[in-house]
């Protein structure tokens, strides 16, 4: 594919978040920018109002869920904005904010349903086919449905012929596709509650996608979205941290796994259809701390084929331990990490379990280690261990 990035990574906050939070902020008479604003974000949508608040002279009030990165929530602190760290989840923190904004009569500000902040969304669909004319598709990362409900809205008006792809994380699932039973094709995008014919609740479990993680959908998000998204698909979690790491290692680019997650779709082979033609993928966002970074590097590593995990049985005698990893370096294996286990080799007293993280080239490299210590070993006393075969690693 002839791949494209929006690197809406760039923005001052990190994020396209800031398009709609100007716009909505710019947009309040006199009277409501003295009185503030209010708002829920796991954190995006929220540095954005703080950085812009901030410039306009307008008080920011921001609920953040528990499961807010800490980077985010201190940097709204920094801005200036008001952080209060309380609910389970967005919904949650939203019933916070919105009885807030009713007592302290401010205006509450919906980071992904607000009409100015879908209209500030739907810049960057007008930005992509002033510098990509006629794209055959346009991915783009779903949450709350704000993104795509904005690009979708300016993409099919400008240009009817590009494909509106939404992607979403496998563990929250707003919008999943749907197919038309009479016709057996896949209608345009469809959700969970479309069959309801609104959004509703859908329970969401932990992401690398965290940006995404949203239990439903805006309802003018839904209704503007409705028609103009072609299809919406799911990605593994493993694909957006493959994702992640294929962004720094290539574009040199740090992403957080909302934004990530286009091309983590690329990625998972579910949108070979697009092979041969021109994509633009939405980087939505680059906010992502250092100890989520770190984990998401390991997990992509690890999926990659790039670190492995050994559990081999070895004679418990001098030398023995020696032996192995002077064979792991032969093959130009790399220790990360060893661990010695004798305590709980109850069959064999004279033998000692050895437990390794190996890096690696790649599969083939992972594969001429394993024949070389089966070659030495009891190949029963071998086993090799990645994301592939052992979930959650």
């Amino acid at each position: 594919m002839n791949v494209h990035l929006k690197m809406e990574v760039n923005q001052d906050t990190g994020s396209f978040k800031e398009r709609g939070a100007r716009y909505a902020l710019q947009n309040l008479t006199e009277e409501k920018k003295r009185a503030g604003v209010f708002a829920a974000s796991a954190g995006n949508h929220a540095l954005a109002l703080s950085f812009h608040g901030k410039q306009l002279g307008v008080e920011v009030n921001v609920v953040m869920p528990k499961i807010a990165p800490l980077m985010k929530i201190n940097r709204c602190q920094e801005l200036g904005a008001n952080i209060l760290v309380e609910g389970n989840d967005i919904a949650e923190s939203r019933e916070i904010a919105l009885r807030m904004a009713y007592e302290q009569k401010g205006t509450y500000i919906n980071g992904y349903d607000h009409y100015d902040i879908l209209a500030g969304a739907g810049t960057v669909g007008i930005e992509i086919l002033e510098e990509c004319p006629l794209p055959d598709a346009i991915i783009v990362p779903v949450g709350g449905g704000g993104l795509v409900a904005g690009v979708a809205t300016a993409v099919k008006a400008l240009s009817p012929s590009t494909e509106v792809i939404g992607v979403v994380s496998e563990t929250c699932q707003a919008i999943v596709v749907c197919v038309d039973i009479e016709t057996t094709k896949t209608t345009n995008y469809i959700q969970k509650s479309l069959q309801a014919g609104h959004p509703v609740y859908t329970p969401t479990r932990p992401t690398l996608a965290d940006g995404l993680a949203v239990p439903n959908a805006g309802v003018n998000a839904f209704a503007s979205m409705r028609g103009k998204v072609d299809r919406v698909i799911s990605v593994p979690e493993n694909d957006i941290a493959v994702a992640i790491l294929r962004l720094i290692e290539n574009e040199k680019v740090v992403c957080e796994g909302a934004g990530a997650i286009g091309i983590g779709a690329l990625l998972s082979g579910k949108l070979d259809h697009l092979k041969g033609k021109t994509v633009v993928s939405i980087l939505s966002g680059g906010n992502i701390d250092s100890t989520s970074l770190g984990r998401c590097i390991e997990r992509g590593l690890a999926y990659d084929h790039r670190v492995i995990r050994l559990s081999i049985i070895i004679p418990d005698k001098p030398g023995g331990l020696s032996k192995l990893t002077g064979l792991v370096g032969e093959l130009s294996g790399n220790i990360r990490d060893l661990y010695l286990e004798r305590a709980f080799m109850r069959n064999d007293m004279s033998s000692q379990r050895v437990k390794m993280i190996i890096e690696v080239r790649g599969k083939e490299h992972e594969e001429q280690l394993k024949e070389k210590l089966e070659q030495e070993y009891e190949p029963s006393n071998c086993q090799f261990k990645n994301s592939n075969r052992l979930q959650g690693l």
